[in-house]
């Protein structure tokens, strides 16, 4: 029996998203209860025109199938004309919903020409079921972010039900892809893209519960392998930080860009870190953490030099540019009711299985910070989320047996799955998979969105040949 505030999030999902019943008759349609229907927002945003949703019924815990059950939401962006088949496409996070696919639906059309595609948020995301089930609802107060007194109320409630909380893991979550492939399935040729984490997730679908078909995988931005502890999120600042350097570096072998900056890059963007004074105008008042978001942005991580420079001699109008630019690219992928991470799922995770070191102390946290020049906040937020930590599964660290043919997409300056990373998890992959390795030198995170032209070239070439292009893309 679903509880009250649960059945309130049902309805509310089948008000805004997927229309009433009576909305299905007027289309003239008559699908199954879990079949896709005109959504009720298409009209609401020229990116959600003549898509089609759905919502699937899955166990809480695939152990106990009689047992609680969760709603899984999926959006379809039917092909136009013909259709070849369809792609299925894996959010990043953990956290993120499949609206983050939304704004980029140009370059995945260009990519995967013919194919519907499929979108589906994870449990825990979006609009599928979520782990705060009051404070999370589209209709609260902070809408389907956290806000105010919900934060305290939501994590009492993960907290008092630990059975339910620690049901969303990423087996569960890969059975669920399974699943849904399973049930949409058309019998046509069906490819599988994930990114960052969605990378993880989906190797790990392919390990538990690989579905029948599938021609193949593409893999952007590959998650280091879960057991190697050098490239966990509690090292992610020693990764942000050598990108980091890398970008000075290049300032520093340029002679007109050390001349701008009067010597080296290095030295400047130390000399920043140890001025309180300099400090202060940065946003957030620290610039380690704010440059280190610039890395993210291939234009935005270039102008760090020019910042620089301006701080460096009072002119804080480049820095205030680069702060404009920095929200403008995030609230490309905000403005859907859906959009907000999942910061309940975000720690449940990465708690669990994202952690090497659990008992990690705000001290080390800010030790090992003091000796970087970037960092990222993640490393932080892993102190004292063990509470929330599930016993990972024996299928940790576990790699699929058989693939199909696969393509991974790495940029050789990303900040957040390193190539180094993406080399090892690689070798740790069934030889006879036909893996092809595309490199995007000067690439960041989440190629689709950072460096679309070669991750268009790539993609396209990967689906009509099953394999990468010979050389690798420049920025």
């Amino acid at each position: 029996m679903k509880c009250p505030a649960f059945a309130a999030v049902v309805t509310l999902w089948s008000a805004l998203v997927l229309g009433s019943s009576a909305h299905a008759a007027e289309q003239g349609t008559a699908p199954r209860a879990d079949g896709f229907a005109g959504c009720q927002d298409a009209k609401s945003d020229a990116a959600l025109a003549g898509s089609l949703c759905a919502r699937f019924s899955a166990p809480l815990d695939s152990a106990a199938p009689s047992g609680e059950r969760i709603e899984l939401f999926v959006r379809k962006f039917p092909a136009p004309g013909r259709s070849a088949g369809q792609v299925w496409l894996v959010a990043g996070g953990p956290g993120e919903s499949g609206a983050s696919f939304y704004p980029l639906l140009k370059t995945l059309r260009a990519a995967f020409p013919g194919y519907d595609l499929l979108v589906p948020d994870h449990r825990g995301t979006g609009f599928s079921s979520r782990l705060c089930q009051k404070e999370e609802a589209v209709d609260s107060a902070g809408g389907a972010a956290l806000e105010g007194a919900e934060w305290a109320t939501c994590f009492e409630a993960l907290e008092s039900d630990s059975k339910r909380t620690r049901a969303f893991t990423i087996t569960h979550s890969a059975r669920d892809l399974s699943a849904l492939m399973e049930r949409y399935s058309t019998g046509r040729k069906t490819w599988l893209y994930g990114v960052s984490y969605g990378t993880q997730l989906v190797l790990r679908m392919m390990t538990v519960a690989a579905p029948r078909r599938l021609d193949g995988i593409v893999l952007d931005s590959l998650v280091p392998p879960e057991t190697t502890d050098q490239w966990d999120l509690s090292h992610r600042s020693a990764v942000v930080d050598e990108v980091g350097r890398a970008v000075l570096a290049k300032c520093d072998a340029d002679p007109a860009c050390r001349a701008r900056l009067g010597g080296s890059a290095v030295a400047a963007m130390q000399g920043l870190v140890d001025d309180p004074k300099l400090s202060e105008a940065v946003p957030g008042g620290r610039p380690k953490l704010f440059f280190g978001a610039l890395l993210n942005s291939p234009e935005l991580r270039a102008r760090i030099p020019l910042v620089l420079s301006g701080l460096r001699s009072g002119d804080l109008k480049p820095l205030q540019q680069v702060e404009r630019d920095l929200e403008a690219l995030g609230a490309v992928f905000d403005h859907f009711p859906q959009s907000p991470v999942s910061i309940p799922l975000v720690a449940v995770i990465s708690a669990s299985e994202n952690n090497a070191r659990p008992d990690l102390t705000q001290a080390q946290v800010e030790a090992e910070a003091a000796r970087f020049l970037f960092v990222s906040s993640l490393p932080g937020q892993l102190v004292g989320r063990t509470s929330l930590a599930y016993p990972r599964d024996e299928w940790f660290g576990k790699s699929p047996t058989a693939l199909p043919p696969v393509l991974v997409l790495q940029g050789d300056m990303d900040p957040k799955t390193p190539l180094a990373g993406a080399q090892a998890h690689l070798r740790l992959l069934p030889e006879a998979a036909g893996v092809n390795l595309f490199t995007v030198k000067g690439g960041p995170h989440f190629l689709l969105f950072t460096a679309p032209d070669c991750f268009k070239a790539a993609v396209s070439s990967f689906i009509q040949k099953r394999r990468a292009p010979r050389a690798a893309c420049s920025l």
